[in-house]
C-alpha cells in the first residue's frame, strides 16, 4: 500500500492519482457502516481510523489498482446474531459502491474474510 495509481485526466489540465490507502480507507469506512460488523480485526473502528489508523487498517483490508479496476479483499468481525451470507453480501455492496461512487473507479471484487464474532458481554 501506499502506492500512487493514475486514475484520469480532467479536461486536460492535469491528473488525479489516489493513494492505494485512501481506497483501503474508503472500503474499511464502508464495512463499518453496515449493520451487523462489530469492527476489523485489531478492534479497528471509525473512530481509530479517524485518528489516523492507518498501520491497523492495512491488516484487515487490502486494496489493488489497477488498469481494469479495484479489487478489494477485507477481514471483518461480526456482531454476533446476524447472518453471515446476508451481511457479507450488503458489506460487499457497500463497499463497491463506495468506492466506485468516491473516486469513480470500478470495482472488479470485493472478498470478505470473516475473523471472528463479537459476543456481547
Amino acid at each position: 500500500m501506499g502506492q500512487e495509481n493514475k486514475i484520469s485526466t480532467v479536461a486536460d489540465i492535469g491528473t488525479i492519482r489516489i493513494a492505494d490507502d485512501v481506497v483501503a480507507m474508503i472500503a474499511a469506512f464502508a464495512a463499518l457502516d453496515v449493520e451487523g460488523v462489530a469492527c476489523m480485526p485489531g478492534e479497528v473502528t471509525r473512530e481509530m481510523i479517524s485518528k489516523g489508523g492507518m498501520k491497523k487498517i492495512s491488516r484487515s483490508v487490502k486494496v489493488d489498482v489497477t488498469r481494469e479496476g479495484v479489487k478489494a479483499d477485507l477481514s471483518i468481525i461480526m456482531e454476533y446474531g446476524y447472518n453471515i451470507p446476508t451481511t457479507s453480501s450488503r458489506v460487499q455492496k457497500r463497499v463497491k459502491n463506495a468506492i466506485e461512487e468516491m473516486t469513480g473507479l470500478a470495482v472488479i471484487d470485493v472478498d470478505i474474510h470473516i475473523a471472528g464474532i463479537s459476543v456481547p458481554d
